[in-house]
């Protein structure tokens, strides 16, 4: 696992936590910033999955 596929991880579930936070207390603006969090961590988790595709092709 590279530091792309856990700083990607790490967010989307930040992002999951501040979506729930959102919807418990009514603030759509954190909701919203919760899916953009995870939009963003699932991004990053798939830039490190292709890395590390390619590090293993290579080997």
């Amino acid at each position: 696992m590279n530091k792309d596929q856990v700083k990607g991880s790490i967010k989307d579930a930040a992002g999951k936590v501040q979506e729930k936070v959102g919807q418990t207390t009514g603030n759509r603006d954190q909701e919203a910033k919760g899916l953009g969090k995870q939009v963003e961590g699932k991004t990053q988790k798939t830039v490190g999955d292709v890395k590390d595709a390619v590090g293993n092709v290579r080997k």
